[in-house]
């Protein structure tokens, strides 16, 4: 595609945003072109031009999207997480991304689900993005272990593997109530990990 004008590229993001939410709310399967153009007034032209790849490439963008957006959200939290209270700092953030924007779901977590046995050029933009997330969780651990503060053989990695599982379950739980508290048991719970020192 060529290089956007700044009014095509914020065209762009409308269509990107929007199809996010829809996706969020219905599913990949339940979000059609139609019910796009229809919310962002454009045309079918006009969605082709942006995205020659049709809703295949549309969805991708939106989970490229949304995994920036999941990260920006932790931010400066995320980068730190040297001290406990650094990860409750981050903890707050995350918990105010999701449920003080209403989003009772993980727009990332929602797209694995679908992604997974239908395209894989999605789910490994999904993939990615989880990978990214981890990683920064797996840095904050070692950080913690050479404070001293997470025994020196406990696995980083799998500690934050099991943060992450903990939010997307937390928000499974989360969201048909329309309350926070499984999600935020179950941060607490994953949290305790770094409670074992040295």
């Amino acid at each position: 595609m060529a290089e956007l004008t700044e009014r095509g590229r914020r065209t762009r993001q409308r269509i990107v945003e929007e199809t996010g939410r829809q996706i969020l709310a219905a599913g990949i399967g339940g979000t059609s072109l139609d019910d796009v153009r229809a919310a962002t007034l454009t045309s079918k032209s006009q969605l082709f031009h942006y995205f020659p790849g049709g809703k295949s490439e549309l969805v991708r963008a939106v989970a490229e999207w949304e995994g920036a957006e999941l990260l920006a959200a932790q931010e400066p939290h995320v980068h730190d997480l040297s001290t406990r209270s650094s990860w409750e700092a981050w903890r707050a953030a995350l918990v105010d991304y999701y449920i003080g924007q209403g989003r009772w779901a993980c727009p990332i977590g929602s797209l694995a689900t679908e992604a997974a046995a239908r395209d894989p050029e999605l789910a490994a933009v999904v993939a990615g993005a989880f990978g990214a997330w981890a990683d920064l969780l797996t840095a904050g651990v070692r950080r913690m272990q050479e404070a001293g503060a997470v025994r020196t053989g406990a696995d980083p990695r799998r500690i934050a593997a099991a943060i992450l599982s903990a939010i997307q379950g937390g928000l499974v739980l989360s969201q048909p109530l329309h309350d926070p508290w499984p999600l935020e048991a179950a941060l607490d719970q994953a949290l305790h990990a770094l409670d074992a020192p040295a």
